[in-house]
């Protein structure tokens, strides 16, 4: 009894043993901790100690809190002269917001790939825009404030803080001189390019506003042909009320002969019409302006 009872304390001592074990954790001074609970953030532990967690429930991520290193390598940058440039940098950061940059990159690879984009693109914008000279000894110091300045901007977005960004060396290619023709042409052709993009656009817009100023014009003119035309018209219908009132006869002629002219032209279409229709009744009438006979009185009973 005793054995078996012993043995129930050896075990329930040892699963304490390993819970206690489990439960704490130990920050040392080069670290900050990130606690996890089911994968999603709970707290961060800046100052080094012994700190507690829940067994099998909280995770601790250990985050490095010395300066580290970003080593970039060799890289050719085109100088504002359009020298060409063999860069070699490196850069120093320090992790200063372990949460952020735990949900904006999650480690330190990911983060040295990150900023290594970013310290390439900001080594050829700030070096693209100065010269040979200033970059190799004027004022070298300057444009590596500038290139550190730009990449801590970005950085923060990833809870890092960038301390120092230096170039190393920064000299020509031993062979450059085609490679640095090469370079002037594309960028000549580039310009040139924008140049007839630019020209290209102001012809376009010149154009439009030609055919916009032709279509105004057009539409004037048009609506005053069609006010002149009914004017006309209104004219010629006028004319016609006064001839129609002068001479009833004549004007039914007339009216008559423009039918026959409209209806017997050269075309394919065919009438069957009897010639004693109302419709020819001016080629039967030997006088058709004069006005019938009258008709003979009916003689008296």
């Amino acid at each position: 009894m005793r054995n078996s009872l012993g043995l129930v304390i050896a075990v329930v001592a040892a699963i304490a043993a390993i819970a206690l074990f489990s439960a704490l954790f130990t920050v040392y001074q080069t670290q900050q901790a990130l606690v996890l609970r089911f994968g999603e953030p709970i707290r961060v532990i800046e100052t080094p100690g012994l700190n507690a967690k829940i067994p099998l429930v909280d995770s601790v991520i250990l985050i490095d809190k010395r300066i580290l290193d970003l080593e970039n390598p060799s890289q050719e940058v085109i100088a504002a002269d359009q020298k060409r440039l063999v860069v070699d940098a490196f850069a120093r950061y320090r992790i200063t917001n372990p949460l952020r940059f735990y949900q904006a990159v999650g480690t330190v690879e990911g983060a040295n790939s990150r900023l290594a984009t970013i310290l390439n693109s900001s080594l050829r914008r700030v070096l693209g825009e100065s010269t040979f000279t200033q970059v190799v000894r004027d004022e070298r110091e300057t444009l590596m404030t500038r290139i550190r300045d730009q990449v801590n901007r970005e950085a923060a977005n990833f809870g890092i803080n960038v301390i120092d960004v230096r170039i190393r060396r920064a000299d020509l290619p031993e062979a450059n001189s085609q490679a640095v023709f090469q370079r002037m042409q594309t960028e000549r052709q580039r310009e040139a390019s924008e140049i007839r993009a630019q020209g290209g656009e102001q012809a376009q817009t010149i154009r439009a506003r030609a055919d916009r100023d032709s279509t105004i014009i057009t539409a004037e003119a048009n609506a005053a042909a069609d006010k002149l035309r009914g004017e006309g018209e209104a004219q010629r219908n006028e004319i016609f009320a006064q001839a129609y009132g002068q001479d009833k006869g004549f004007f039914d002629f007339y009216r008559s002969m423009q039918a026959y002219e409209e209806a017997m032209k050269n075309t394919d279409t065919r009438m069957v019409v009897s010639p004693t229709s109302d419709f020819f009744r001016f080629f039967n009438a030997p006088n058709p302006a004069a006005p019938a006979p009258a008709a003979p009185a009916a003689p008296a009973n």
